[in-house]
């Protein structure tokens, strides 16, 4: 029987954090879901009501937070560029002073604590496929910097903390993930083209599309989030968490328009500043460690996906 624990997941109202607060859940554990609801909402973890053991706390991570966990998932920072650009002060705040917070309470409480970091720490890559041995290539005064940098000094914090204190950590470098829950405008690539087809607008491409990305269904990403944490004390990561299949940009375009029936047409506009130009993880850390490979292909994921969209849509 599995030991019930109670779990806090910070920004569990989000994309990502809702699924995992499901996931938690079903397991019979004792969920807090904390969100200031920035870009989480309250329609993500209406279903969640449902649990008798699911719980709702709304409060910011940049102030301290006092409450008795066993294991903190810390996911809360707006992780679209739209999101994360339009207070880009506040997106440092969030991951610099919410780390030290979240690792603050793992501390007093000696709960583990999980980060998710994200695969925008290597910035535009020069090597390909990445692994968690590369430093990165990334401008610390671009646009994104808020949130690429902001999340390297999450991830210092964490380590830090773990040498110097013992703190029981878990470093996540989360690559793109989609599905169900998504913000519909929220500027990533697979909801922005998903919401241009239903609605039958042009679909809009940065660059040539040869740009490349690789996309891991939600439930593939929160499985490995659990199966990361339940992991020997000594196992702290940094561990890259996606799906190794390289995806051109016009081609999921290409994709996305056959699967909707849509009559979009594509259209091509600039490159966004420092916008990555290939992004790929390498995942042998996470079958080796985890024993963890994503299973769901692009093509069901997005089937999910675009179901999800029309009922939004409608």
């Amino acid at each position: 029987m599995t030991e019930t624990k109670r779990i806090l997941v910070t920004g569990g109202a989000g994309f990502i954090g809702s699924h995992l607060c499901h996931s938690l859940l079903k397991q019979s554990h004792d969920v807090i879901c904390v969100d200031n609801f920035y870009t989480g909402s309250k329609k993500n973890i209406l279903p969640l009501k449902q649990y008798p053991y699911f719980e709702l706390l709304r409060h910011d991570i940049c102030f301290p937070l006092y409450i008795e966990v066993d294991e903190i998932y810390n996911l809360a920072c707006p992780a679209s560029p739209i999101h994360y650009q339009r207070d880009p002060v506040q997106t440092t705040k969030t991951n610099v002073h919410g780390a030290i917070n979240m690792l603050g309470l793992a501390r007093r409480t000696g709960a583990r604590i999980l980060q998710a970091s994200t695969s925008e720490v290597y910035g535009d890559p020069t090597t390909h496929p990445q692994q968690e041995s590369y430093w990165g290539n990334v401008n610390p005064i671009g646009v994104r910097s808020c949130y690429d940098e902001g999340k390297r000094c999450a991830e210092t914090l964490f380590f830090d903390n773990y040498r110097q204190r013992g703190i029981p950590i878990k470093v996540a470098r989360i690559f793109n993930t989609y599905g169900p829950h998504m913000h519909p405008n929220d500027g990533r690539v697979v909801s922005n083209f998903i919401v241009q087809a239903l609605k039958g607008e042009n679909i809009t491409v940065y660059g040539d599309g040869a740009q490349t990305r690789s996309f891991c269904y939600v439930d593939d990403l929160v499985g490995a989030l659990v199966k990361f944490m339940s992991t020997d004390k000594n196992i702290t990561g940094p561990i890259n968490l996606g799906n190794p299949v390289e995806t051109t940009i016009i081609a999921l375009a290409e994709q996305i328009i056959a699967m909707t029936h849509s009559k979009s047409k594509i259209v091509h506009k600039s490159l966004p500043t420092d916008d990555p130009v290939r992004r790929r993880p390498d995942i042998t850390k996470a079958r080796e460690l985890l024993d963890w490979h994503p299973v769901v292909a692009l093509k069901d994921g997005l089937q999910e996906t675009i179901a999800y969209f029309e009922r939004l849509l409608k």
